[in-house]
């Protein structure tokens, strides 16, 4: 019999290396599969995989009630949803009900306070990846979004 394989910085144990070798991945960060086209990296070979229908723009996966295609039979199930409104993820701390699981992830932030993202130009921490994008905006000096009325650019959809 195999002893399980720990991780020594969370303590978990896995019985087959490649999932210890998984996990390690998501504590790193590291990203050894690159993608030719883009030189978007990725953690797993499956999500490198995944990505590049992106460039090829197959989407084999169509929706039978609305015709919509999607490149990953995941997100036609995630799209389904829009038309039954299930909601199938459930904040534990306050009964919230969520679509998709990574949504309950980031609305879950609110409850700890997890700001697991952080600027690398003045370390100020945020609770979503999105709102790191917007605020390095500031740093850059980027406005990638023009008022139709006016002209004006802004770094933020919003603005």
């Amino acid at each position: 019999e195999r002893s399980p394989l720990n991780v020594l910085n969370c303590g978990k144990s896995f019985s087959r290396s490649s999932n210890l070798v998984m996990h390690q991945r998501t504590q790193t960060g590291e990203k050894p599969f690159e993608c030719p086209v883009c030189g978007k990296s990725f953690s797993f070979h499956s999500s490198l995989v995944r990505h590049q229908t992106t460039h090829t723009g197959e989407k084999p996966f169509e929706c039978p009630l609305c015709g919509k295609s999607f490149s990953q039979s995941s997100n036609l199930v995630i799209h389904q949803r829009t038309h039954t409104g299930e909601k199938p993820f459930e904040c534990p701390d306050c009964g919230k009900r969520f679509s998709q699981n990574s949504n309950l992830m980031t609305h879950q932030r609110t409850h700890t306070g997890e700001k697991p993202f952080e600027c690398s130009n003045c370390g100020k921490h945020f609770s979503q990846n999105s709102s790191l994008v917007i605020h390095q905006r500031t740093h850059t000096g980027e406005k990638p979004y023009e008022c139709p009325d006016c002209g004006k650019d802004f770094s933020s959809r919003s603005s």
